[in-house]
């Protein structure tokens, strides 16, 4: 029996999509019109425009899809004005944009647990929208304090915005790791978060869906998608007792399961890898594969198996 992740069920090319992004509404240095613009030069399919705490559902004249949404966020007691601990939330649709209106304003405000920001994620659900858990680096919030988040569709992997600026939120998937093996399923994205030209189109997500925001947001709901700074990935894959990857051309190719030490496939400095199989082990629960080429990596979402 052959299980493909479901980012590789179907024949039709995946969509390239922005997951985060900022413009001038809130903190970023470009218009809607031209961030969308530049999105369509790099022949992205969709985008999503997640300005500060204010909703967007318009498309500003755009030939992409874009995915309706805003960004939240929360700070810990104490911490405004005296250094970074802070939760922020994408939170993408519903299609259509549901009952939120457009400029629609949400107010940040300080907890003392994480559990307290539990109830606007609640509401958030109820009206619609999926919510990913953005930059834990940049954010300084150690996994303990986002892993029992109940609702999340995603954490953010890659972040272009502090990996640029920053040098951090390069590849979150240690603490992904952890998410999951708390019993989580969590998947896996890759963003630009921009601010700024420089951070346009660095990071992304393929997704297998049909083109137009319902079916968009449906399969990233469902995880049929794959997070990537650059590297393709065209198939991941359960064959009997293996797991098997196929990709573009890779220096280097992982497959993990649970918390263990990932396999390593690495290429003969002649010629990429473009393939790699691991035998599962009798006790793995989930299964993933991460690609990396010339620095830049692409991550499977997981494979859960059901014993």
């Amino acid at each position: 029996m052959v299980i493909h992740q479901g980012a590789f069920t179907g024949t039709a090319p995946l969509l390239k999509g922005a997951l985060h992004a900022h413009t001038t509404r809130s903190d970023g240095e470009m218009t809607p019109e031209t961030l969308l613009a530049e999105y369509e030069k790099l022949q992205y399919d969709f985008v999503a425009l997640t300005d500060h705490r204010k909703y967007n559902r318009e498309s500003f004249g755009s030939r992409l899809i874009v995915l309706p949404g805003m960004e939240l966020d929360v700070c810990f007691a104490g911490s405004r004005g005296n250094g970074r601990h802070t939760i922020h939330t994408v939170c993408l649709g519903p299609a259509g944009g549901g009952d939120f209106q457009q400029d629609e304003l949400f107010p940040s405000f300080d907890i003392v647990r994480p559990e307290e920001y539990q109830p606007t994620l609640d509401q958030m659900h109820r009206r619609g929208c999926l919510t990913m858990y953005c930059h834990p680096q940049w954010s300084h919030t150690p996994v303990h304090e986002y892993m029992g988040f109940k609702g999340h569709f995603a954490m953010e992997l890659f972040n272009s915005s502090t990996a640029l600026d920053n040098n951090i939120d390069m590849d979150n998937s240690a603490d992904w790791e952890y998410v999951m093996d708390s019993g989580n399923q969590l998947f896996g994205t890759a963003v630009d978060d921009c601010h700024s030209h420089s951070h346009v189109g660095c990071g992304f997500v393929k997704v297998n869906a049909e083109k137009n925001a319902e079916s968009i947001l449906m399969a990233l709901a469902a995880g049929c998608f794959y997070a990537s700074c650059g590297p393709e990935i065209y198939d991941f894959r359960i064959e009997g007792d293996q797991a098997v990857i196929s990709c573009g051309p890779a220096d280097r190719i992982a497959i993990s399961c649970n918390l263990m030490p990932q396999e390593l496939f690495a290429a003969d400095p002649r010629f990429p890898v473009n393939e790699a199989r691991m035998t599962l082990p009798h006790y793995a629960r989930y299964v993933r594969a991460s690609v990396i080429r010339d620095g830049k990596r692409a991550w499977t979402n997981p494979i859960w198996l059901d014993h």
